[in-house]
């Protein structure tokens, strides 16, 4: 918008140069043509100005925010369990409360519905053991000990 005030200007000049009569009635409207739109030069270039001071804002306010949610989620994550449904191998995350809860409660894959986790300690435990014992602490088991 810079090219619009120099634009305008070059009128004002112009018009200035030609040094029209002030007194007939078509100077006089093209006089007020050029103030008009010298105006609308200054109101672009305020508007400009305005605008790009609020892309300056939203973008440290979006930085912000997500530096906020990398806070907030990896806080939310420490309190979850991670498992992967063995049917269709879809990551599912569950509240690790749900682990010592009084209730049964079983986790399903939200992608194709099958069991990948009960509390009853019977489910995986009965069809393989270290899996379940790798799900109920979230890492594989270690080496066994042996006896000396």
């Amino acid at each position: 918008m810079r090219d619009l005030k120099s634009r305008v200007a070059y009128l004002q000049g112009l018009s200035a140069g030609l040094d029209l009569d002030t007194g007939s009635k078509e100077n006089k409207l093209l006089s007020g043509i050029i103030e008009v739109l010298n105006d609308f030069a200054h109101s672009m270039s305020d508007l400009e100005d305005g605008h790009e001071q609020l892309e300056n804002l939203l973008e440290s306010i979006d930085e912000d925010l997500y530096q906020l949610e990398d806070e907030i989620y990896e806080e939310d994550n420490a309190d979850y369990h991670e498992v992967d449904c063995p049917g269709c191998g879809e990551t599912v995350y569950f509240d690790a409360g749900i682990i010592e809860a009084d209730d049964i409660i079983e986790v399903t894959c939200p992608n194709c519905g099958e069991v990948v986790f009960s509390n009853d300690h019977t489910y995986l435990s009965e069809s393989n053991p270290k899996e379940y014992n790798e799900q109920l602490t979230g890492s594989a088991a270690g080496a066994e000990e042996e006896d000396i």
